[in-house]
């Protein structure tokens, strides 16, 4: 099973970097940041934009991917999107995945005004759908509900072919139907609990769920990776050594190929100690990766 860290875009670079280097140092496969304008108890904090940070990691890693978790059509439109992901890829050579989803109903949909009352799984679904045409045809045309494209240019196209991947995060099923007909991998959140146990069950719940709809539309299930964004759960992952092992251990026993966890943070959300990072990159991620 493969692991990721999410780094918050919280920082300036000076401190940043260091994180971001070690992510690679540490034997993660996969880093990651947030795409928002500003996100629940830290909105009122520092925040830098997704793309400029991504495109900073590129330059000081060489080996390890590089993602959003996730980008949504809450304040994107997929043309000029599509022209920042493509440098992306180039940049990182071809170490970039979008990681999309549809959004909260939080501050990033309220700050340039909200999408229209209903609209919010239309808007990710034309999101989404417009975006693969984008990344993958030199020229697209596209007539949504909420989104239109005439004659936009996609050269050179993208690093990765036929276009750089898609992790899709979906609970619900409508958006599980994106997930399964445009995405590399898909990613959930599980669903929202207070008690630990309850949001593991859930989570086995909805996995079953994709695999269904992946069935349903003919899809073989190892061509999609599972990602499960652990620190959804009330108990946040790298809590303790053991606690991530058996968050580990969890997630692979219900056939997640990746799991995500976020950098510790010196208080509030995602709050503990470096020092169990390291000691998990150190013990627990090679046994991930024999196993």
């Amino acid at each position: 099973m493969r692991t990721g860290i999410v780094i918050l875009p919280e920082h300036r670079w000076w401190m940043a970097e260091h994180k971001w280097k070690a992510a690679e140092e540490y034997g993660f496969h996969h880093a990651w940041t947030y795409d928002h304008v500003g996100w629940r108890s830290l909105v009122d904090g520092p925040w830098f934009g997704a793309v400029p940070t991504l495109t900073a990691a590129a330059a000081v890693t060489q080996r390890i991917r590089l993602g959003t978790l996730v980008a949504s059509p809450n304040f994107r439109h997929p043309v000029p999107f599509a022209r920042e992901l493509l440098a992306l890829d180039d940049i990182s050579d071809g170490r970039f995945t979008l990681g999309v989803g549809a959004g909260g109903r939080g501050h990033d949909a309220q700050v340039m005004g909200g999408p229209p009352a209903g609209s919010r799984q239309g808007r990710f679904e034309e999101f989404v759908a417009a975006l693969d045409l984008l990344l993958t045809r030199p020229r697209t045309n596209f007539d949504g509900e909420h989104f239109r494209v005439r004659d936009a240019r996609s050269a050179p196209g993208c690093v990765q072919q036929p276009r750089l991947p898609f992790v899709v995060a979906a609970n619900g099923p409508r958006a599980m139907a994106v997930a399964a007909k445009y995405g590399t991998g898909w990613i959930t959140t599980g669903p929202e609990a207070d008690d630990e146990g309850a949001w593991w069950r859930g989570v086995a719940e909805l996995t079953d769920r994709f695999r269904e709809e992946l069935a349903r539309i003919g899809r073989a299930e190892g061509t999609v990776d599972l990602h499960l964004n652990a620190d959804s759960c009330p108990v946040y992952s790298l809590t303790g050594v053991e606690h991530f092992r058996d968050v580990a251990g969890r997630a692979r026993e219900l056939g997640f190929t990746d799991l995500a966890v976020h950098w510790p943070r010196a208080d509030g959300v995602f709050a503990g100690s470096e020092a169990v990072l390291e000691r998990v990159a150190a013990d627990v991620l090679p046994e991930l990766v024999r196993g």
